[in-house]
């Protein structure tokens, strides 16, 4: 099972631009690389990342092979109002990995 971090700040000045960061755990084998017996390692990647606030999709990111193993994002939104983010990274193979996290906009 991977394991997410995620950074939002817990509170915010209305109007304030906020940088929100998401990092998640995960091999990302391209499905490129040869055994040492010649066969290919299949593919296994995380193939989108989204970030929703309150329901709304604020971010969305379509990965590719090329990406690195344990991709991060970091992104900036504003706070308008209280609430929740909700990230969620799917992928090959039946992957699947939410987190969430609340902020409090004053």
């Amino acid at each position: 099972m991977a394991s997410a971090l995620i950074n939002v700040p817990k509170r915010a000045k209305r109007g304030d631009i906020i940088e929100i960061r998401a990092l998640t755990s995960h091999i990302m084998e391209t499905g490129y690389r040869r055994k040492a017996s010649g066969e290919i390692v299949p593919r296994d990647i995380i193939t989108s990342f989204t970030c929703r606030f309150n329901g709304q999709e604020i971010f969305r990111a379509d990965l590719f092979p090329a990406i690195a193993a344990n991709p991060y994002f970091s992104f900036f939104t504003t706070a308008r109002e209280s609430g929740r983010f909700e990230f969620e990274w799917t992928g090959d193979n039946g992957f699947s990995q939410t987190a969430s996290a609340a902020i409090t906009v004053e």
